[in-house]
């Protein structure tokens, strides 16, 4: 799907820079070089078609701000627009519209828009137009009023072919349509991202994003489906306060974009002053219906040309100082400051249908938008595995600090670790009466005469021993039992949901089974034999006192001759000093 929604923007962007080889006629367009203008008061209601006295054809218009601008198209301009042509206004700051279409039998059609009140006259791309109606007399003259214009040098008006109109009116549709749409997909999607991964970036990105859709509806004049009543001076001036508002949040999706110390603190600082500066000129900018309108917007202009500056040594900055943001989102931030820049200084105004600059811009934001959700999800999805990679490994070192490096059994740490959650089953309930099902069995067993085996055939022989003993006992481990070496040649089981008896039979099944080992070929099978010792825990019992009952049964199976099993509490304690070890009765060990 994102591959689909690029290569539409490539699309869109072709089709952008191709359309004047693909428009047939070029479009007349309306200035004020080729046009009579006058001024004068507003007329009175019912004196609408009411035409100056006098137009003047030199010069530029004056003290027009809080009265009426009249406008006449000349012959030249009216003769090559072809016979049927259409009237298309691109500008919408000001309070009404007036537009006459004057024919060769005399006869004359006013239409007319107002503030709130643009009927079916208006258009996708931020257009206005007037369809002179079909007459046997030819059109001889096209005049136009605006009531209370902003600025007369910005106005933007052109004649175009009938045709071409319809042809033109449906491409826009479906560019602005498309354009956003992707960016109100990429707004959600970074909102998600932003909720997913806690980062600011994806937060930032995703508000510009939104900005840039109410943008675009707003200069479109796609929201006037729903809201008719915003047409005209209100867009206008909400329009231009997006517009520095996206500038200042695009700042902040950039810098926050970047790795943290890659950009010089001066740098970073000094670009998200330039960044609010902009923002807030934009507030009076976008309230401003007279006064010296093109001075404020030059030096919007001028700050926007250095944020530009700054945001883009802030990238190759990061470039160079090894970011891989940077490297991974500089093909997204390069088209939108490109075009960005190249409306502020370069007249885009007859570029795409009419749609100039605006147009150029959405385009790039959408390219953006798609760009930076695809980037950022790579970066973030290699983030995430690099982590749980991280994860996997320190949980491995843990694992592997909790086995015995020789047999791969548990060790000491990891035996009671894992035992712990079992034991507490039953000795913190308190006074509780056990029943088969629930008893806990500690067995430790220990390799009977290791010592002499270790001297009699080395220490090689005897870890070969340990480890065939530990691959066999490594059998009963399972959610009901938890083997372990804790250290020497002692070894040991944890066995659950099992009473006196049960447990004393699996440490009978244990002990033949480490017993029939074959440790060729240093023994034979059933040479090399084990002892255990047994005890069942009690409710109040720890690990440590559970472990010295186990450890007296153990020193009594060796006492009473070796390869046998003692269980608990057939084990005489000393008294006294000695209290915290059992009796050994016999030789050791």
């Amino acid at each position: 799907m994102l591959g689909r929604a690029v290569r539409l923007i490539l699309s869109c962007l072709a089709l952008a820079v191709a359309q004047p080889a693909l428009a047939g006629a070029p479009d007349q367009w309306i200035t004020l070089e080729n046009a009579c203008h006058a001024t004068g008061a507003t007329p009175a209601p019912g004196h609408d078609a009411t035409l100056p006295t006098s137009f003047s054809c030199h010069g530029e218009p004056r003290d027009y701000q809080r009265a009426s601008l009249w406008l006449k198209v000349n012959a030249q301009t009216l003769a090559q627009a072809g016979p049927t042509p259409v009237l298309m206004v691109h500008s919408s700051r000001f309070d009404a519209l007036h537009v006459g279409f004057f024919y060769r039998d005399g006869t004359a059609d006013w239409q007319e828009v107002a503030r709130g009140a643009y009927g079916a006259n208006w258009r996708l791309g931020g257009q206005i137009a007037f369809v002179p109606p079909q007459r046997d007399a030819a059109l001889v003259g096209v005049v136009l009023r605006f009531d209370r214009v902003a600025s007369a040098p910005m106005l933007r008006m052109r004649l175009i072919d009938g045709g071409q109109a319809q042809i033109q009116a449906t491409a826009m549709a479906s560019m602005i349509g498309a354009m956003l749409m992707l960016l109100a997909l990429g707004a959600v999607y970074n909102f998600g991202l932003a909720f997913a991964v806690r980062r600011q970036f994806p937060a930032w990105q995703g508000a510009w994003a939104t900005c840039m859709v109410a943008w675009g509806a707003m200069w479109s004049q796609f929201h006037l489906f729903f809201f008719p009543g915003l047409a005209g001076v209100v867009s206008a001036q909400i329009c231009t306060a997006l517009s520095c508002l996206a500038t200042l949040l695009a700042t902040y999706s950039l810098l926050t974009a970047i790795d943290p110390g890659h950009v010089p603190r001066w740098l970073g600082r000094t670009t998200r002053v330039v960044a609010l500066a902009t923002a807030l000129l934009g507030v009076p900018l976008s309230l401003m219906r007279s006064g010296p309108l093109e001075f404020w917007a030059n030096a919007l202009g001028f700050l926007v040309l250095l944020l530009l500056v700054l945001a883009g040594s802030c990238l190759i900055t990061a470039w160079r100082r090894g970011s891989s943001a940077a490297r991974a989102f500089v093909g997204a931030w390069a088209v939108p400051m490109l075009a960005l820049g190249l409306s502020s200084v370069v007249d885009f105004s007859h570029a795409v249908w009419g749609g100039g600059s605006q147009m150029l811009v959405l385009a790039a934001s959408a390219w953006q938008t798609v760009w930076l959700s695809v980037a950022a999800t790579r970066r973030f999805m290699g983030m995430r595995i690099e982590r749980d990679r991280a994860l996997v490994a320190e949980a491995a070192a843990q694992e592997q600090a909790r086995r015995d490096p020789l047999t791969g059994l548990r060790n000491r740490r990891g035996f009671t670790d894992a035992i712990t959650p079992l034991l507490d089953r039953v000795t913190q309930a308190p006074d509780a009466v056990l029943d088969d099902s629930q008893g806990v069995a500690l067995l430790l067993l220990d390799v009977d005469r290791f010592k002499a085996i270790n001297d009699a055939h080395g220490h090689d022989a005897g870890d070969v021993v340990l480890v065939t003993l530990a691959r066999r006992l490594a059998r009963w481990d399972g959610a009901m039992c938890v083997t372990a070496r804790l250290g020497g040649e002692e070894f040991a089981l944890l066995a659950t949901g099992m009473g006196r008896f049960a447990a004393l039979q699996l440490a009978e099944s244990v002990r033949t089974g480490l017993g029939d080992c074959d440790h060729s070929p240093f023994f034979g099978r059933g040479q090399v034999t084990v002892s255990v010792g047994v005890a069942m825990a009690r409710p109040g019992d720890d690990f440590a006192a559970l472990y010295r009952t186990a450890d007296a049964a153990l020193y009594a199976a060796k006492h009473q001759g070796r390869n046998r099993v003692v269980i608990a509490p057939d084990v005489i304690y000393p008294e006294g000093d000695d209290a915290a070890m059992p009796i050994r009765i016999g030789i050791s060990d």
